[in-house]
């Protein structure tokens, strides 16, 4: 017998969340205090100090090396030093630390768990992994096991007879073995077949590149489009905090577009033109626009008339799109449906001559959860020959991604279908998952509205809520005392009263205290 989808909780954390939430509300607690670190010194050698003098003439010229340490956070790339990653950020290490004391010392703490909400992470929330999927990684993983008789009986017909085109797909049978780089050629073609059933346009097997989930992918892009800080990417805010550090990585230039959230976080056109408008003012080269649809963190999912403009607008300005559309199956409103951009620009007729556009999908969201096993894709269409050479050569630097992420990436593009004997187990286990999300999300979105300085959009899709927070004048001057940002200063008194984790509203670029939990 298969147990519920969603494991249950342990304690009630919205109880807790209450509770952290009136004692910020009342006088503020005292200000918290953190150390700097520093870095070790040593005396230098006759020679370091000849070349010290020698070089003291030159203001510009670099600090030496500490002979001790040859590597300082002084003498690393700058750009590692501008990156910032908000969701495994300071927050998430209080909580790591947090875990170990609780483990050394059980009842210390006035809590008994971790509940980490700050990224999309469904299985370490109890949810449970699609049986067909995992049916099919282990037979394609232990393929010996496809030839006993006893197989027939612990496994589905229709996992075996996948399993075993899977593996004739795969050179040598060996999942354990390299792939083209990029993603095996049948699996391609199985991913290329769901694109094509789910847009109604066609689908080419040789524009899919499969990747260890949908951020290699945006690495892999930024990196294509990205040569110095006069290159620019336009991005949302509030934005998932990858599109920042991965810009900043690669030495380029983000600039903000930002949504409404007055509008349920809508995004404007107009809003469009004027970021690209003064970036190119300022010499900035824009090269593409960042869409995340369904929004991250937000939650919003846009419509298709928006969406149209938003291709008519890539068009005009000579600008990459880059959709991400991982939480495309999490859509929790009726009235709203998912399009991906792709199918959007093909209906206004536009092909390969008229838009480069790039669509990122993932095996971690969705109602798939398999975050662990990093599987995922980009599309890529409208890129000349020439370019595609060059997208192909970053590609094959990582030699392949994982073949159980390829695997995965495969099956979540075709699942079971109607008169295949996993069917119905499939859909129950699917709708399950979905169901649960979307109540949850309703159940978080009404808790937070009704807690005092709290308001909260309603949340249309993806897997998160971002609320606003107003904090009393008292919190935040503890904060200043603190030398923390508002935001940070409350998800850290929320973690340390309840043991829940969150994001702080600044590590997605937005301006206010507001923070991102999983829903």
């Amino acid at each position: 017998m298969r147990r519920s989808v969603i494991g249950g909780a342990k304690r009630s954390s919205l109880f807790l969340l209450n509770q952290a939430h009136r004692s910020l509300l009342s006088p503020s607690p005292p200000p918290l205090h953190h150390h700097l670190g520093s870095s070790p010194s040593s005396s230098a050698t006759a020679l370091l100090l000849l070349l010290r003098r020698l070089s003291s003439s030159s203001a510009s010229s670099p600090p030496p090396p500490n002979m001790s340490n040859p590597v300082t956070v002084q003498s690393i790339n700058p750009k590692v030093l501008q990156c910032e990653y908000a969701v495994r950020g300071e927050i998430v290490n209080l909580a790591q630390r947090l875990q170990e004391e609780l483990k050394a010392n059980p009842g210390s703490l006035p809590f008994d768990e971790i509940l980490y909400c700050n990224i999309g992470n469904p299985q370490s929330l109890g949810q449970l992994p699609i049986t067909f999927f995992r049916e099919v990684l282990a037979l394609c993983d232990h393929p010996t096991i496809l030839d006993k008789a006893e197989t027939q009986g612990l496994f589905s017909a229709d996992s075996i007879e996948r399993a075993w085109q899977i593996l004739d797909q795969i050179p040598g049978r060996a999942t354990g073995a390299y792939s083209h780089s990029q993603g095996i050629k049948g699996l391609r073609d199985t991913i290329a077949a769901g694109i094509e059933a789910r847009d109604g346009f066609p689908a080419n097997p040789n524009d899919i590149f499969l990747t260890d989930g949908a951020s290699p992918a945006v690495h892999m892009m930024m990196q294509l489009l990205i040569s110095s800080e006069k290159d620019g990417i336009l991005c949302p805010i509030p934005q998932y905090p990858l599109y920042s550090a991965s810009i900043a990585l690669h030495g380029g230039s983000l600039i903000p577009y930002y949504l409404d959230e007055e509008t349920g976080w809508g995004l404007e056109v107009s809003e469009l033109k004027k970021q690209l408008e003064e970036a190119r003012s300022k010499g900035i080269s824009v090269r593409a626009l960042v869409v995340i649809n369904p929004g991250n963190p937000t939650g919003q999912v846009l419509a298709e008339e928006n969406q149209r403009d938003i291709v008519e607008f890539c068009k005009k300005e000579g600008l990459v799109l880059l959709a991400d559309e991982v939480y495309q199956e999490n859509i929790y409103v009726p009235e709203k449906k998912f399009h991906s951009f792709k199918k959007v620009a093909r209906s206004m007729g536009y092909g390969d001559n008229d838009l480069c556009l790039v669509s990122f999908q993932s095996v971690s969201k969705g109602y798939h959860g398999e975050c662990g096993k990093r599987g995922g894709y980009m599309e890529i269409t409208g890129f000349s020959p020439e370019v595609r050479e060059q997208i192909y050569k970053v590609a094959s630097v990582n030699l392949c991604s994982n073949i159980s992420g390829q695997i995965l990436a495969s099956l979540v593009m075709s699942p079971p279908k109607v008169g295949d004997e996993s069917y119905e187990s499939y859909s129950a286990e699917k709708d399950g998952i979905l169901e649960s999300l979307a109540r949850r999300a309703k159940t978080l979105e009404d808790a937070f509205n009704s807690l005092e300085g709290i308001t909260c959009n309603k949340a249309e899709g993806a897997m998160y809520l971002f609320p606003r927070i107003r904090l009393p004048e008292k919190a935040i001057k503890a904060a200043e005392a603190a030398k923390t940002a508002p935001d940070l200063f409350y998800c850290r008194h929320l973690l340390n009263a309840t043991g829940v984790v969150v994001v702080p509203g600044s590590g997605f670029g937005q301006v206010r205290t507001c923070f991102k939990m999983l829903s």
